[in-house]
């Protein structure tokens, strides 16, 4: 049970801070971020407006991430020519580390960098993967929290697409 409760608090602490996390749920708008990619060029939610978009948080560390991310990849590449956009936010991570975990596992949508976890912070994400897909008004429509598989990430994604 000790072990549990560890676990628990380091998922919330990867958000880092003291302010608590928002909750943000299916049906409300997707919050502003800006934030910046692997090369340093600004980022903001504003960029994919009008598009349907999945966003990811994520670390290296989650034991999860990496399988999904490849899994996401899949989905994100016979569903890209229907106008799927997918980023995924890293949570409390510096650049060199993001890089090189995006580099290991070999994903073409990009990497936005939240090295004070403001961004994981203003969506509610208090634990590692969570994922929101994002319709082209800006609205939340479905939240996954935790360990996904290809075929439930293309079904979220698919319904976004109508």
């Amino acid at each position: 049970m000790r072990i549990v409760s560890v676990l628990l608090l380091l998922l919330v602490a990867a958000c880092g801070g003291d302010t608590p996390a928002a909750k943000l749920n299916v049906g409300m708008a997707a919050p502003a971020f800006e934030a910046r990619t692997m090369d340093g060029s600004p980022a903001t939610l504003a960029a994919w407006a009008g598009k349907p978009l999945v966003i990811r948080f994520w670390a290296d560390w989650c034991r999860f991430c990496e399988g999904e991310m490849q899994a996401i990849e899949k989905v994100y590449q016979r569903l890209k020519p229907r106008g799927l956009e997918v980023i995924a936010i890293n949570a409390g991570q510096d650049r060199k580390t993001v890089a090189a975990f995006m580099q290991k596992i070999g994903v073409s949508y990009p990497a936005l960098l939240d090295e004070e976890s403001a961004i994981a912070k203003s969506y509610g994400v208090v634990g590692l993967p969570t994922t929101y897909f994002v319709d082209a008004r800006g609205v939340v429509r479905v939240k996954l929290i935790g360990e996904s598989d290809e075929a439930g990430f293309e079904r979220a994604a698919l319904e976004l697409l109508k």
